[in-house]
C-alpha cells in the first residue's frame, strides 16, 4: 500500500520531526568525534536548539488537539530561533569579518583556567565561526542546519494549524 499524505498524521510528523532531529545531533557528534570538526559557539547553540525541537517533537508525538498544537507552534519558535543562528553563521562564512572572534580552543582554557571556569567554557566550543570544514552539495553545516531549521519550524507552524481544527 503506498503512502499518501493522509497517512502522516501531526502527531507522525512530530515523530518524523524528532527521528530527523536524532539524526542531524548523531551526524554532528560524528563530526566533531570521528572525523576532528570542533564545534564553534554557533554550533553549540544550534545543537541546544535542536535539541530544543526534537524534545518538543518527541513531547508533540504524543499529544493531540491543543496540547499538540501548542507543541507545534513552540517547536516552530525554537526552530526559529535555530535558524537565524545558523543563517548568521552562514553569512559570517560568506562575508567573514576582519577579526575573528568566536571562542578559545579546549586546552587553552583548561591551562589557563581553574576546572570550575573551564567546564562551562568547553560548552560554548571551540571552533571558528567563519570556518568551512564541510560541505555537501555546495553548502556548508550552517547553509544545511538553516534548510533543516526552516523545514522543521514549517512543519511546525503546519502541525500546529493542523491539529486545532476538528476531525473530518
Amino acid at each position: 500500500m503506498p503512502m499518501n499524505m493522509n497517512t502522516l498524521t501531526p502527531p507522525r510528523w512530530m515523530a518524523l520531526i524528532a527521528l530527523s532531529g536524532i539524526g542531524m545531533l548523531a551526524f554532528g557528534l560524528y563530526l566533531q568525534h570521528v572525523v576532528g570538526l570542533n564545534p564553534c559557539p554557533m554550533c553549540i547553540v544550534q545543537r541546544y536548539a535542536l535539541i530544543g525541537v526534537v524534545v518538543l517533537a518527541a513531547v508533540g508525538w504524543r499529544l493531540r488537539g491543543w496540547g499538540l498544537a501548542v507543541s507545534g507552534f513552540l517547536l516552530a519558535l525554537v526552530a526559529g530561533f535555530g535558524a537565524f543562528t545558523a543563517a548568521r553563521q552562514s553569512w559570517l562564512q560568506w562575508y567573514p569579518p576582519e577579526v575573528v572572534s568566536c571562542g578559545r580552543d579546549f586546552y587553552g582554557m583548561v591551562e589557563n583556567f581553574p576546572i570550575n571556569r573551564a567546564i562551562p567554557m568547553i560548552f560554548k566550543g571551540s571552533g571558528d565561526c567563519t570556518k568551512i570544514d564541510w560541505t555537501f552539495l555546495g553548502g556548508s553545516i550552517a547553509n544545511w542546519s538553516f534548510v533543516c531549521f526552516v523545514a522543521f519550524g514549517l512543519l511546525g507552524l503546519w502541525v500546529a494549524f493542523k491539529s486545532r481544527q476538528p476531525a473530518a
